[in-house]
């Protein structure tokens, strides 16, 4: 079962590669305001109730998708006025 948590670990993490690569590139985050802050409240409660737990796999997705967030956040708020 290990096996599948890292196969779900790796696909869902990687979700955010191509949208944070685009993102820097272009240095502007088209992603929505409201995605990212669920997103990224999603991520950080998900991930502190995996540590909670000593889960390794779910420890690292969360964490990464928050980073992944994060990445989108900075460009979102450095580049455009946002309104919530």
């Amino acid at each position: 079962m290990n096996t599948v948590g890292i196969i779900g670990l790796t696909a869902l993490a990687a979700g955010w590669v191509p949208q944070t690569f685009q993102t820097i590139k272009e240095k502007e985050c088209k992603i929505n305001t409201h995605f990212l802050i669920l997103s990224f409240v999603g991520s950080v409660s998900l991930m502190l109730y995996a540590v909670f737990l000593h889960d390794v796999i779910f420890s690292v997705l969360n964490f990464m998708t928050a980073v992944g967030a994060l990445i989108n956040f900075y460009y979102k708020f450095k580049t455009t006025r946002v309104e919530l």
